[in-house]
């Protein structure tokens, strides 16, 4: 290559890398004043070029501003030795004070003849790794301390030399008091009256102590502690602010979080197997960063294993009441996961009365939520919650309409009454009165169809958090008789469905109009997500502890796609059924799912001739490709299809016996005019449900 050229490629490499390079590149006189740097890396914090350029690097570049880098940078040019990848620390001088962590390379830059022309310095922001680092430091060290001892106080003091100073700036342990004590420990949440005991405590700043380690102590209602125990859920609250809506249910603690100027702190059940055995609460007042997501799995780490020392410290057994103790094991541990809606729940135990709530799975990618709730206390409202749980479930599984089906519940209902033991001395304890709303919404035609018992009427928001009207009246409540209507909507992917209990809006001090217009407020805020609505729901309408449970079940719609559902309507004619089974083979080649192919075109033909032979028009195909693949054939006819077992010389009957061994699930459902058979197969393993 001529020389000419050879000089221009090396400008113009030379120009590339201070424009395109990734990493900081810095060129300094031997006086440490910056005569080039890379642009493209993003340049030093708050500053134009031309406040960079003649400048020291501590003067633009306050982050690299250590006595560390300045010594090493006057070494490297006086002694001419090249630093490699040389970790240094820093803080950005604004507000915030963020930590950087820069790996550093220096070279001392000479020209031919060995005079010093000035230092070259290469950075990398490496603060994510080294964060990660440090993470993974403080689990070894916790795989080395914790769990040591099979006693309860010295694994909680275990973790409090873990934690602090490495990872929070104070900590506190509570154990409930019957872990201590080696009592055993009921799964699920723990109430609002649970006895802890303060375990281990620790703060980089020294002061007096809100409690002793030793010292009993109960948590107040309502709070991020509270409610991490009642649901077994971690808090991160990233931003505290002297106006949090919980500090009013807790102003000791509030008081004490002020005066240290805590800014940010992380609420962790410590649970084994559903079981809590107590509470950790870290906090950060002195290092600037507030706790982030990161951090959060890093401390539920943190807390699982000492949670499994402490399980290992003590047997566990229920020490709730036996009705609460029923009460929780009826209900279900965690929403299912479906197509239709994403959902979350709350439940805050009170002293009278019986909630439940389910979402269940419904044929047709449909799900049904349910509220209710039974009068009463003590063992009999819970063994009757448990009683109408069931037959909602059994109820829901023959695919009734809302308001048919809370028909057969009443009905169920007034036969449990008329049943009911006699209680002491002959008095009769009889069926406590109860209540139950309903609700069914279909992903595909987006249609929401509810139906009540004596029931709040449940709250419908658009996507934007605007109101969408749902003219339910509650009938009479269960075990009443009458009838209940029932009232239908159409709603928007994302519309929130609100259903929630009499004790979560009606208080002794407040009309059941203003709970219900103040739930309405806290959840028309469409950019939170349920989870976090529930809380602010616990936080912003406190029930009465000596009153009602209080229950909310919340469901973000989905929509299953037009990609997702393929519909054709067939002629009543037998000459149909090859047609069905085509149209089927190529809609699940177009789903890439080749797999089921042989199984459901058969299904599809068992299906299609059991409608041409006993049913009549209108003859509809449908396929769904949601969690599982469904196959729905419909007809105008309301006969109930039956499965027989055919003999060996029999030349048909063996239909639905195929359809049954080829499904998953199967089954019928009716509607204003017609049925609908259908059925459900799983994936196979080499193909994808898209």
């Amino acid at each position: 290559m001529p020389e000419d050229e050879a000089g221009e490629a090396g400008a113009a490499l030379l120009e590339a890398l201070f424009t395109q390079a990734p990493m900081g590149l810095f060129i300094t006189d031997p006086e440490l004043r910056v005569v080039r740097y890379n642009r493209a890396a993003g340049g030093p914090d708050g500053f134009r070029p031309e406040q960079v350029l003649g400048r020291t690097l501590d003067q633009c570049a306050p982050a690299l501003a250590t006595p560390e880098l300045l010594a090493l940078a006057e070494q490297v040019l006086a002694g001419g030795e090249t630093v490699r990848s040389r970790l240094v620390r820093g803080r950005y001088p604004d507000e915030n004070g963020q930590e950087v962590s820069l790996s550093l390379s220096l070279f001392r830059l000479s020209d031919h003849n060995g005079r010093v022309l000035g230092l070259a310095l290469l950075a990398e922001d490496v603060t994510v790794r080294e964060t990660a680092l440090g993470r993974l430091r403080i689990l070894d060290r916790a795989h080395q301390v914790i769990g040591n001892t099979l006693d309860v106080t010295a694994t909680a003091q275990e973790l409090v030399e873990v934690a602090v100073p490495a990872f929070a700036d104070g900590i506190v342990v509570d154990v409930l008091e019957d872990a201590v004590q080696g009592r055993r420990l009921q799964p699920g949440q723990v109430g609002p009256d649970a006895v802890l005991r303060r375990a281990a405590r620790r703060n980089v700043d020294a002061g007096p102590p809100l409690i002793d380690p030793g010292e009993l102590l109960a948590l107040p209602p309502h709070t991020p502690y509270s409610q991490s125990l009642a649901d077994l859920r971690p808090r991160l609250i990233a931003d505290v602010t002297g106006d949090e809506p919980w500090f009013a249910g807790d102003p000791v603690r509030a008081r004490r979080l002020s005066a240290l100027g805590v800014h940010s702190l992380l609420v962790l059940p410590l649970t084994v197997h559903n079981t809590a055995l107590g509470l950790a609460v870290l906090y950060r007042h002195r290092r600037r960063d507030p706790f982030g997501p990161d951090d959060l799995r890093l401390a539920e780490k943190l807390a699982s294993r000492t949670a499994m020392s402490l399980d290992r410290a003590h047997a566990y057994v229920r020490e709730r009441t036996i009705a609460t103790a029923l009460q929780r094991h009826l209900l279900p541990a965690g929403p299912p996961d479906t197509s239709a809606a994403e959902t979350a729940h709350l439940l805050l135990p009170g002293d009278h009365g019986a909630d439940w709530f389910d979402v269940i799975p419904l044929s047709g990618a449909r799900i049904a939520l349910t509220v209710g709730t039974v009068s009463g206390r003590g063992i009999e409202a819970a063994a009757a919650m448990g009683q109408l749980r069931t037959a909602v479930q059994t109820l829901a599984a023959q695919d009734l309409a809302p308001d048919e089906l809370l028909t057969r519940l009443d009905e169920a209902a007034a036969r449990l009454a008329a049943d009911a033991a006699p209680g002491p001395a002959g008095r009769e304890f009889g069926q406590p009165a109860a209540s139950c709303l309903y609700l069914v919404y279909d992903p595909v035609s987006r249609r929401c169809t509810a139906a009540s018992a004596g029931h709040h009427p449940p709250l419908v928001l658009a996507p934007d958090g605007s109101d969408v009207a749902l003219p339910l009246r509650a009938g009479p409540p269960l075990g009443a008789g009458g009838g209940r209507g029932s009232a239908t909507a159409e709603l928007a992917e994302g519309s929130l469905i609100a259903l929630y209990s009499r004790g979560l809006v009606d208080r002794r001090d407040r009309p059941s109009e203003d709970g219900r217009r103040a739930l309405r407020r806290i959840l028309g805020t469409p950019d939170h997500d349920l989870a976090q609505l529930c809380d602010d729901a616990a936080y912003g309408l406190p029930p009465d502890p000596s009153a009602d449970d209080a229950s909310l079940l919340l469901a973000r719609t989905r929509v299953l796609g037009e990609d997702r559902v393929a519909h054709w309507t067939l002629p009543l004619d037998p000459s149909v059924v090859v047609t069905a089974r085509r149209l089927a083979g190529h809609q699940l080649a177009a789903w890439h799912l080749d797999g089921l192919t042989d199984s459901t075109t058969l299904v599809v033909s068992e299906l299609v001739t059991n409608a041409i032979r006993y049913g009549s028009p209108p003859l509809t195909l449908r396929l769904l490709r949601d969690r599982e693949l469904i196959c729905e054939v419909s007809d105008g006819s309301s006969t109930t299809p039956h499965l027989r077992i055919a003999d060996e010389t029999d030349e048909g009957g063996r239909g639905l016996f195929l359809v049954g061994q080829l499904s998953r699930r199967w089954g019928t459902r009716f509607a204003e005019r017609g049925k609908t058979i259908w059925s459900a197969q799983a994936y196979p393993a080499d193909d994808r449900a898209g």
